[in-house]
């Protein structure tokens, strides 16, 4: 069998069904309990053998990806180098289909899939409580990404216990062209007095139970208030889809996406083309958080 040249993987994005933010830890980071959904919105990730080094290349050119060396792709493949002890020359192709900015996990997802790419293209057998290592020195949302399906998150999102999936339905996600700034959304987050009401049991009871209706009027995040007030258009683009006839919609992640669930995928798209935002698309749950694309 010769070396293997090359992979390409697709990446999944993220929802939170429900989102509550426990208090903050020492660290500075907060303890979340969250309820994560992978969802069939995904980019692509080629990597190949290259001659030295790291190089990145991204489609749509235009893409903003930040600095190279805060970029989650750039930070996996530096992490490995530093386990492993081995030069891992590569050239990455990313085709980013997920929206940055938007709470949907794509620079985590990206990192997931740079990670067990890695491993199997360079046959560094790492298992995968080690990969979960890596992952969540990269990106809090990193371990969920690497198996996705429907998991239940706590600490800050890196510990998983596995849920039911949930009823057959859709999702319209759309993002305003506004991103917000996740660190400051926490901040303004602390200064809240209100209680958040608590959302995460009754969509774990939901999903045990297989009502889509429960689902979807359980959903809920703690950090929605603070974000619709930096970014009003994400409360304007929530309401449209309850207006459309989502079963229920809310934010994923510090945003700036929102979803609404839809349980055909005839009413979905229909909603779908009525909303204007600089992203808008139809999805749907799906049970993993990476596959592999096969050649051809």
């Amino acid at each position: 069998m010769g070396v293997l040249k090359g992979i390409r993987l697709r990446a999944f994005a993220k929802v939170n069904y429900a989102l509550e933010v426990r208090g903050r830890r020492p660290d500075g980071y907060h303890d979340i309990r969250s309820v994560m959904q992978s969802v069939s919105l995904a980019d692509e990730v080629e990597i190949e053998r290259g001659g030295k080094g790291f190089e990145l290349l991204v489609e749509p050119e235009e893409t903003e990806i930040g600095p190279p060396e805060k970029n989650t792709v750039y930070r996996a493949w530096t992490a490995l180098q530093q386990l492993t002890g081995e030069g891992l020359p590569v050239r990455i192709q990313l085709r980013k289909r997920i929206p940055a900015g938007a709470g949907l996990a794509g620079g985590s997802a990206d990192a997931a899939a740079t990670l067990v790419g890695l491993n199997a293209l360079f046959g560094l057998r790492l298992d995968d409580g080690e990969i979960r290592g890596l992952g969540v020195r990269v990106g809090a949302d990193v371990p969920f990404c690497l198996t996705g399906g429907t998991a239940l998150g706590e600490g800050v999102g890196e510990i998983l216990g596995p849920l039911p999936a949930p009823p057959a339905h859709h999702l319209v996600i759309a993002k305003p062209e506004r991103s917000a700034d996740t660190g400051e959304v926490y901040r303004l987050y602390d200064e809240l007095t209100a209680k958040p009401r608590n959302c995460v049991q009754s969509v774990v009871n939901a999903l045990r139970a297989g009502d889509l209706s429960a689902l979807a009027g359980s959903i809920g995040n703690d950090l929605a208030p603070v974000t619709e007030k930096l970014v009003p258009e994400v409360e304007i683009l929530r309401e449209r889809l309850l207006g459309l006839g989502a079963l229920g919609a809310g934010m994923t992640g510090s945003g700036t996406a929102v979803y609404g669930i839809f349980e055909s995928e005839a009413d979905a798209r229909s909603a779908a083309g009525q909303v204007l935002a600089p992203f808008v698309g139809v999805f749907e749950p799906v049970a993993s958080g990476l596959e592999f694309v096969p050649d051809g």
